[in-house]
């Protein structure tokens, strides 16, 4: 390991060959203790090694000790001197970090307190983003680029980071999506700066045909992020999977052919950490399953590298989460909360939209122009979330969208293909509204009725959003 051995040939040659002889025939020295902190964590920094050299004489051998589960280490029996005392640790090479260095004096054989810790957030992202005349702005992600196999760092990896930026216009909601692209060096390490201080980015690295998923992850409002990413074979295909025996759940493995990786795990409720049966867990770019009775499940075939994982239950609402499917990695545990714990505090207050929809629904229904469902249609569905209604709806599907970072609802156009209708809620034009957007604003107990338009015959009330690709219509209570 990098860290290991850089730091021993350091100290040794900082303190030359120790001489047991004479250390022992000494008055026992002084002790030097102190805690590791991650700053970043804000939490102490275990299995940090640390060590101490002379930095005044070769006489004095060096000392080293690990911090313990608290980042508490003690060097013991240190003579009276002038040294140096640093430590390592496998998050200072993620964070691109050479070992930060203290120095000690002990004198007449007294303790010395030294607290050692990786810098603040702040004073790293001026460390790697901020030229010294340019003020610091924005956050900044960072990591190491790993081969899913054998995880050793990637060079010349592309590391590409996006997100949203909505924008009020005088013609209406405007969506961006600006994109930062950097390459990882030859240690595998990228740094993307000037990102958003705090919200969600969405992440992809690739090199040739290898790349990851594209993962959403959330910066910190301290503005630093550290992220590892590893490098699978891209594979877009779904393929079938199945739930393992329930007697056993096995640990992620390698497939020995397809360089595939088991991916296990469990599904529990948030509330009480009981085991949800019959989840569905999925992967955009792998394998699906679902739950045993204890909530344990295993995707097989799942494709190795940092993944999108997606878990869905009847009344719970779903999880979309990056993993990484790696040979020997940990499994994974879900907690997923109910829909009323999440929406239960969402209240709408508006003039009654039902009565209006109830005034032309029905006489439009009779007509025979358009798809309408009820609120029964919809109970027989038994949607998760507003947007798994359009689902089983022909002629429509839910799709997600790299590009425009979200899921989208299409349409089967009538010239284009599958495109983006037009949508109406009580009545008013939401052109932009994506699914995740109408899965955020509302429930599928709160829909009366929904009308589906392709084509000719749209009614009146609903031309101004007509399109070659069609409209969509939901009420609610």
């Amino acid at each position: 390991m990098r860290f290991l051995t850089l730091l021993f040939v350091v100290l040794v040659a900082r303190a030359g060959v120790s001489q047991p002889s004479v250390v022992s025939a000494r008055a026992p020295g002084a002790v030097v203790s102190g805690i590791v902190r991650d700053s970043i964590a804000r939490g102490p920094l275990a299995g940090a090694m640390v060590q101490l050299v002379a930095a005044d004489s070769q006489a004095r051998g060096g000392r080293m000790a690990v911090a313990d589960s608290l980042g508490r280490y003690a060097l013991a029996d240190v003579p009276n001197g002038r040294y140096t005392v640093g430590f390592f640790h496998p998050m200072l090479d993620s964070l691109g970090l050479e070992p930060p260095l203290r120095e000690v004096f002990v004198d007449n054989g007294l303790p010395v307190r030294v607290d050692l810790g990786i810098p603040s957030p702040a004073r790293l992202r001026a460390a790697i983003c901020a030229a010294p005349s340019t003020p610091l702005s924005g956050a900044v992600v960072i990591g190491v680029v790993r081969d899913a196999q054998d995880r050793a760092p990637v060079a010349g990896a592309t590391v590409t980071g996006e997100w949203l930026e909505l924008s009020f216009r005088r013609e209406g909601l405007a969506r961006r999506i600006p994109r930062l692209v950097v390459t990882t060096g030859e240690n595998g390490w990228f740094a993307i700066c000037d990102l958003p201080s705090a919200g969600m980015i969405a992440l992809r690295a690739s090199r040739g045909g290898d790349s990851t998923d594209l993962i959403e992850v959330q910066v910190p409002t301290h503005g630093l992020l550290r992220r590892e990413l590893y490098l699978g074979y891209a594979r877009h295909a779904p393929t079938a999977g199945t739930t393992r025996p329930a007697d056993s759940i096995d640990p992620p493995r390698r497939d020995a052919l397809s360089g595939d990786v088991r991916l296990s795990g469990i599904v529990l409720t948030a509330d009480g950490g009981g085991p949800i049966v019959g989840a569905q867990v999925s992967m955009v770019s792998g394998s699906r399953t679902r739950t045993n009775e204890r909530g344990e499940f295993t995707l097989l075939n799942a494709p190795a590298g940092t993944r999108t994982l997606e878990v869905r239950a009847l009344s719970f609402y779903p999880e979309r989460r990056a993993v990484d499917v790696i040979a020997d990695g940990p499994l994974i545990r879900v907690a997923l909360s109910t829909l009323k714990a999440v929406l239960d505090t969402v209240r709408v207050t508006a003039s009654r939209p039902a009565d209006r929809m109830r005034s032309g629904f029905l006489e439009r229904r009779r007509s025979g122009v358009g798809r309408f469902l009820t609120q029964e249609d919809i109970r027989r569905r038994h949607p998760i979330v507003t947007s798994d209604i359009f689902r089983t709806v022909s002629g429509v599907r839910v799709q997600y969208d790299a590009d425009r970072f979200d899921s989208r609802i299409l349409m089967r156009g009538a010239v284009d293909g599958w495109c983006a209708p037009v949508i109406y809620i009580d009545g008013r034009q939401m052109n932009t509204l994506s699914a995740d957007e109408i899965d955020t604003w509302m429930r599928p107990d709160d829909i009366v009725g929904i009308e589906v338009y392709a084509g000719a015959g749209m009614p009146a009330q609903f031309e101004q959003g007509m399109s070659a690709c069609g409209t969509i219509v939901i009420w609610t209570r």
